[in-house]
């Protein structure tokens, strides 16, 4: 079982959806995935959403995924969160970080933290939902 920890604007933002039209609904879309994947997999899975928290979304646990907010305003304000958490963690070399970003990537590596790609958990959750239609 592994600890995920998803930066949510990065998965997001990798797909050209349109998410940027309706923020709240994409982060929601994304938890419904995350949570077919703890229910089918029994990974942990923790959530680190940049900007103001979803109104029906408060940060705690929902279905099994994690959902945290940045502490603070600006970018990269997840990025920080996630570097805290790992920094935190009594092992972070438990945790994989679901990024795309170089930065955060060589952030968490130094702390000890592995780092996953953002396609390869798309590529996940895509498989979960079955073929379109």
């Amino acid at each position: 079982m592994a600890h995920l920890l998803v930066d949510a604007m990065n998965v997001i933002g990798s797909r050209p959806t349109g998410w940027w039209r309706d923020r709240d609904g994409a982060v929601r879309a994304l938890v419904a995935k995350l949570q077919l994947l703890v229910r089918a997999e029994h990974d942990e899975v923790s959530l680190f959403v940049d900007g103001w928290p979803v109104a029906d979304l408060p940060e705690g646990v929902h279905g099994g995924v994690e959902v945290l907010y940045a502490s603070r305003r600006g970018a990269n304000a997840a990025d920080d969160r996630i570097v805290e958490f790992v920094g935190a963690h009594d092992d972070p070399g438990s945790l994989d970080v679901i990024t795309s970003d170089r930065e955060l990537s060589n952030r968490v590596r130094a702390l000890g933290a592995r780092v996953r790609g953002v396609t390869a958990l798309l590529e996940r959750l895509d498989a979960l939902e079955g073929p379109p239609g």
